[in-house]
C-alpha cells in the first residue's frame, strides 16, 4: 500500500465521517473491496500490511459489518486472532445488530468462537446473542465453551431450527 493510499483513503473511513459510497474515488472503492474481500478470504498478509500502514482496524461496510465480523463468519481464526490483537472490538454489532461471536456459533467456527471468548467477547451482546444462536442452531458443544447454559437462552427466541 502507498503511503499516497493511506493518506487519500483514512480521512475518508472513520466512525464519525462515513460519506456516501458514491462520493467516494472508484480507486478508494476498489480498494475497500480488496480489503474487506481479504477479510472474507483471511488474507493475512494483506490485513497486516494495510493495518501496519495505517488502515483503521475497525474498518466497515456499508452493512455494519467491520473486518473481525467477516473474517468471523468466514470462519479465519488466525486472521480473528490477529485483529484482536490489533485492537479490533469483539463486541462491536453491524446495522442489524449482529455481533462476531454470534455469526461463528451459527457458523460453527469453534477456533473463532475460542479465539473471541478468549479476548473478552460478550455471549449476550447483539441480537439474536451468541447463547441464543448456540440454542437455534443446535451448536449444543458450545454450551461450555461459552460458559453458558440453556437457561440464559432469552424469551423471545425462536424455537431450534430442524
Amino acid at each position: 500500500m502507498s503511503s499516497q493510499s493511506s493518506s487519500t483513503i483514512h480521512p475518508l473511513i472513520s466512525d464519525n465521517h462515513r460519506p456516501p459510497a458514491s462520493s467516494l474515488p472508484g480507486e478508494t472503492l476498489a480498494f475497500a473491496e480488496r480489503i474487506f474481500d481479504g477479510a472474507r478470504a483471511g488474507d493475512l498478509p494483506l490485513l497486516t500490511s494495510a493495518i501496519e500502514a495505517g488502515l483503521p482496524v475497525e474498518l466497515t461496510n456499508v452493512s455494519g459489518n467491520n473486518l473481525l465480523m467477516l473474517a468471523a463468519y468466514h470462519g479465519r481464526a488466525e486472521l480473528v486472532r490477529f485483529l484482536l490483537s490489533r485492537g479490533a472490538q469483539p463486541d462491536r454489532l453491524n446495522e442489524r445488530g449482529q455481533s462476531a461471536l454470534s455469526g461463528a456459533v451459527f457458523k460453527g467456527w469453534t477456533e473463532v468462537v475460542k479465539a473471541l471468548v478468549e479476548a473478552g467477547a460478550d455471549i449476550r451482546a447483539g441480537k439474536p446473542n451468541a447463547i441464543d444462536c448456540a440454542y437455534m442452531f443446535k451448536r449444543d458443544d458450545y454450551w461450555q465453551l461459552l460458559g453458558a447454559s440453556a437457561s440464559e437462552i432469552s424469551s423471545d427466541v425462536p424455537q431450534r431450527i430442524p
